[in-house]
């Protein structure tokens, strides 16, 4: 290979790999996401296992960060050690990459039924602040600006709607560009249910992982075939037989 050649190489490992760093970055910000709309509405789902995708991803992320950072440094030198531990780093970001992505298309496919629990967390809401069941509803409420399970309807059948002597929602239902909204005029309130919102933002995340496999392996076989390619020229070690002396 001429010395044009390898500098072509060389640059485009380099760019590969700073590539795989973004990415890293970008998958890890996919992870905390889906962490944080499952604290979100953690009340509603049947298991805490929809967070393995999450932790996979995370898990991913780092490895490809680590890999990008140590594939920059591999294109300015000549180790053989160096090498084999970047092509074992891609193995493993490959390995749960993959995992994260059955996980998230398995998740994806079970969202209803693991949202299910959601109206009986509605049906037990007291509206004191010291209930932390009645606090996450009123946060994610909140947080999501939405009202209810469907709709704000679900909330005219709630136990809690009958107690108060069916006069007016949470305040957590009121839309916050009303400041004077104290849950009793209806044009005041979110109209859209909190399930409907929670799923939506859950399979935005799940399919953003499940299509980030793809890209990463893609970048991957770049990385290893310039790596190959330099790795072409090394000659191969002569073995000799040492003698008595």
């Amino acid at each position: 290979m001429s010395e044009r050649s390898r500098n072509a190489v060389t640059t485009t490992l380099q760019l590969t790999c700073l590539l795989l760093g973004v990415l890293g970055l970008v998958v890890g910000l996919s992870g905390v996401y889906l962490l944080m709309k499952y604290w979100q509405g953690s009340l509603c789902f049947s298991n805490a296992y929809i967070t393995m995708p999450a932790i996979l991803t995370l898990a991913s992320a780092a490895f490809l960060v680590a890999s990008g950072c140590l594939g920059s440094w591999l294109s300015l030198r000549d180790s053989i050690c160096l090498q084999g531990l970047f092509v074992y780093l891609l193995v493993v970001v490959f390995c749960l990459e993959s995992s994260a992505t059955a996980l998230a298309y398995y998740h994806s496919v079970k969202l209803d039924s693991e949202t299910a629990s959601l109206s009986g967390v509605f049906q037990n809401y007291t509206g004191k602040s010291d209930d932390p069941s009645s606090r996450a509803v009123d946060t994610m409420q909140e947080q999501l600006q939405c009202c209810g399970v469907h709709d704000y309807r679900d909330w005219l059948t709630t136990s809690w709607f009958n107690r108060t002597g069916e006069l007016a929602l949470p305040q957590s239902c009121c839309n916050s560009t009303f400041l004077s909204c104290n849950g009793t005029v209806e044009q005041q309130i979110y109209k859209q249910g909190c399930q409907v919102k929670l799923e939506k933002a859950l399979q935005f995340v799940l399919r953003f992982i499940i299509w980030g496999l793809p890209v990463v392996f893609l970048v991957e076989v770049v990385v290893l075939i310039m790596l190959a390619q330099l790795m072409r020229e090394r000659p191969f070690m002569e073995y000799q037989i040492l003698g008595k002396n």
